[in-house]
Parts: C-alpha cells; structure tokens; sequence
C-alpha cells in the first residue's frame, strides 16, 4: 500500500465532506433560519452527535484498531473474524440498550442539556420529539465506526473517509424535498439524522463484505481479546472527554464576552477544519493501522522511520496551510461568509481568531500524527495524562489571554495548547525509545522556509487591496481567491522541487 496515495485519496474524501457540510449548513439556514424551531434541532442533534465523538469515533477506534491489527497480523484470519464478531455483537447489544434508554429518558435528558427549554412548554416538547428521532443515530454511527475501524485495518482508507459525506447528502435532500410535507417542517431534519446513519452502515456492507469481515452475531463475553479492547475504551473516553471539556469551556469563556464572540470563534473553527480534517485526520487514519502492524510485528525500526514519514508530511503540508490561512485570512473568511447580516465587523473579528488559531495549527495537525504513536503500542494512559496537563495549561492561558485579546486569546490558547501537547508527545516517544528522528531534518526544514517566503510573498501581493475584498461582488470574490490558492500552492511546490524535496520523495509503502 502506497501511504502517499492512501493520504491523498482520505483527504479528498474529507474535502468533499467539508465542501457538502457547508453547503448543509448554507441550506439549513435558508429554509430554516435561526428560532426556536432550529435551536430545538441542534439541541436534539448535538446530545447523539457528543456521544458519537466520545466513544463511536474516539475511544472506540482508538482501542478497537490496535488490537485488530495486532490479531491480523499474528493470528490469522479466523482468530480475527472472532474478534469482530465478538466486538460487533456486544456493541450492538449496548448500543441497543442505550438507545432505548435515551429514547425513553429523552425529557429528562433535555432538561439536563437544555434546562432553559422548561420555560417554553412547546419548544421544550419539539426539542423532546427530535431527539427520539435522533437519538438511534448513535446505534448506527457506532456500528459504521466498527465498520470504518476493520476496513481502515485492511488499508480500505476511501470508504470510511466518504461515508460521511451520506449524512450530509440526507441532511440537504429531506431539507429541500421532505420538510414541506412535515409539521413542523423541523422534523424534516431530524430523519435526515435517522436516514443518514443508516445510509452510512448500509453503504460499507458491501465492502465488508468484499473482503470477508462483515461481523455475524456471536456473542462471547469471556474473549479476552473483546476485555482488552474495553479496557483501552475506558482510558480512551476519558482522554476523549478532556478534549470536549476543554471546547466546552472556551464557548462558556466566550459566552462572558460580547455579542458575536461565540460565532466568530465558530466561523474560525470552521476554517481550521479543512487543514485538521484532510491532513490530521487524515494522516493519523492511514498511520495508525501501519504502525499497530509495526508493533505486532516488533518492526521497531519500521515503526519509528513511518513516525518520520508522518511527521516530515506534517511539517511540509501543514506550514504552507497555517501561512495561507494567516495571510489569507480577510480573503477567505469574506469570500465564505460575508453575506447577509454578516457584516465587516464580523469579518475582522473572525480574522482575528483565524490568526491565532493559525498560530497553533502544526501542533493540532502533529498531535493527530504523535498520539497514534501511543495507541498503536495499546499506550492510551500516556496521551491522557498529556491531555490532562494540557487542559489545565489551555484554561490558564484562557484566563490571561482573555483579558486583552478578548475571543482572539481564546483561540490562540487552543493553538498553544496543542502545541504544548504535540511536544510533550513527541518527548516522550524520543525519551521511551519509540522513535528516534532520522537524519537529515536540518536541511529538511530549511528547504521548507525556502518555500514558504517564496510563497508567502506571491500570496501577498496576489491578495491586493484589502477593499476588493469589501467590496467586491461575491462572485469575483470567489474567482479570484480560487486564483490565489491555486498559484501560492503551485509556486510553493514548485520551489520545494527547486530546492530539492519532491512529493514523489514521500510515497512511501504501509502495512
């Protein structure tokens, strides 16, 4: 398996997600705009959308994946089937549990997450009602998380990283084609979630079964292979956890300051999303099968030379993209959201979370590509006890950042923050053994700052007057951003093979 390949076709995936998200959300919003009706949906949405964070996408894979690899790579196929089918079987039991308990429980659980909903008899019945609908999301999305897990195992990358890209789809069509025969039109929404999960299980069926791991209903608690699996699950939910406390945290920080602080940390959030989803996401994905294939093996130099591959691919993409983000910051977030009641005031209060949050961008990308270094190695306690200090770290600087730079100091917390956690990882992984860089790095990065002054330049003074961006038709707006994005990027590719690095250089073979 090519990993340069494997990466490309992830990222791509993830980009046709993000692109699809944000054309939900513009629909969303044209058909439903902002009441009581949508504060109820995503109320209703966001309580199955945190439990899939926490345990379907986080702390499953996270403990599911290493084990599978290591019995794929020492036990053969039948052990391995096993063991899924094992896994599956006591997962949809507890899926099924939990959703019939949180379909039941949905008026308390509402007043738990939204108790200022009591107030309002019916926005507090409507939010009720959607999240019966949305709650067996969670069974589904667990399952596809099971699904993603085995196929990334056997190198099937594209699947998991499209199947997102379902929910979006059922999102825009039961916005556009069901909500008019709803009452409320609201509802609409909430079976697109319903429809969405399954729609995202049902499509990878068919590549499960291509290569002959589609789970079958076998039940065997005293597996000791499921018992590991429950045992990094726990570590890795409350490492998981850290992280949405720490977001929960910074919207009550934000939620202290002024009108607006919230959503132009929102509309930045947003923006870091496109690098951290295709090139962190992405990279910690292909690298963490390869590197649990490693261990098992005790291919300790493969392991720490594939850590090196995914670092110098960290340092090579993610630099040009926290540049571009920084000196492209009043371009894109004009282009993407300065319409309607979003106004110039908007923009540069957005600009300037968009510039601290492009401070720390390296170090989110490169904790996505260090942590699999842990749980590769079935090492969750590790990234936790880091997460741990660097929730503490982020929420003291939030409270000496946020006297002066307001929502802006919020966000370059987040920034340094993950880039305290990037380097504690990485000490620790040079300090255990784990890895060890390979030669050449000096060089490596200075061709890297080579590139970047060349194309930071280009996007300089392709981006112009900071007016034509206020008050440009949108259209020419977009044209001409896409024109920028397009020539920065060829320039910097072009000046790395100049001063000697070639993508090609990087296409390196898996597990």
């Amino acid at each position: 398996m090519n990993l340069l390949k494997a990466l490309a076709a992830t990222s791509s995936m993830t980009l046709l997600s993000r692109i699809m998200g944000f054309l939900r959300e513009m629909i969303i919003a044209g058909i439903f705009g902002a009441g009581l009706a949508t504060d109820a949906f995503f109320v209703a949405f966001k309580i199955p959308n945190l439990l899939r964070r926490l345990f379907a996408e986080g702390a499953f894979s996270q403990g599911f994946v290493p084990v599978l690899a290591e019995y794929k790579a020492r036990r053969g196929e039948e052990e391995t089937r096993l063991l899924v089918d094992h896994v599956s079987a006591l997962l949809a039991i507890t899926l099924f549990v939990v959703t019939l308990v949180g379909i039941i429980a949905a008026p308390w659980v509402i007043y738990a997450s939204a108790p200022g909903f009591s107030e309002n008899p019916d926005k507090f019945s409507l939010t009720v009602s959607l999240l019966r609908i949305t709650f067996p999301y969670i069974f589904f999305i667990s399952l596809v998380s099971l699904a993603g897990g085995i196929l990334n195992t056997y190198s099937k990358f594209s699947v998991p990283a499209f199947t997102p890209v379902l929910l979006n789809a059922s999102f825009i069509v039961c916005a556009l084609f069901l909500s008019p025969y709803v009452h409320p039109p609201v509802l609409a929404l909430a079976w697109a979630v319903f429809l969405g999960g399954i729609l995202q299980l049902l499509f990878q069926v068919p590549f499960l079964l291509k290569i002959r791991m589609l789970p079958r209903f076998r039940l065997n608690m005293k597996d000791p292979g499921v018992w590991r699996i429950l045992k990094l699950m726990g570590s890795a939910v409350f490492g998981v956890s850290i992280s949405q406390v720490s977001l929960l945290i910074n919207t009550i920080f934000a939620s202290l300051l002024v009108t607006g602080s919230v959503s132009w940390l929102y509309y930045a959030d947003r923006l870091m999303e496109f690098p951290a989803g295709m090139l962190g996401v992405a990279l910690g994905t292909i690298l963490l099968p390869s590197l649990a294939k490693h261990h098992a093996e005790k291919s300790h130099d493969d392991y720490a030379k594939l850590l090196d591959w995914g670092l110098r691919f960290t340092f090579l993409l993610t630099l040009p993209a926290a540049l571009a983000l920084a000196l492209l910051s009043i371009p894109l977030v004009s282009t993407l959201f300065m319409h309607g009641a979003f106004n110039v005031h908007d923009l540069f209060m957005t600009r300037q979370a968009v510039l601290a949050y492009s401070v720390g961008l390296l170090g989110l990308i490169l904790v996505k590509v260090l942590a699999p270094g842990f749980y590769a190695r079935q090492d969750i306690k590790t990234p936790v006890r880091i997460a741990i200090m660097t929730l503490i770290l982020t929420q003291c600087m939030n409270l000496a950042f946020i006297g002066w730079l307001k929502h802006a100091g919020l966000a370059l917390a987040i920034g340094l923050g993950s880039c305290f956690n990037a380097l504690q990882l990485y000490r620790k992984l040079v300090k255990s053994g784990i890895y060890s860089p390979e030669p050449g790095w000096g060089i490596f990065l200075a061709r890297i700052v080579f590139a970047l002054s060349i194309m930071g330049i280009v996007l300089w003074l392709g981006m112009g007057s900071i007016d034509f961006w206020l008050k440009s038709p949108v259209s020419m707006r977009a044209l001409r951003l896409v024109l920028i994005v397009i020539v920065g990027a060829s320039v910097y590719f072009a000046a790395l093979r100049i001063a000697g690095i070639r993508l090609a250089d990087f296409a390196k073979r898996g597990a």
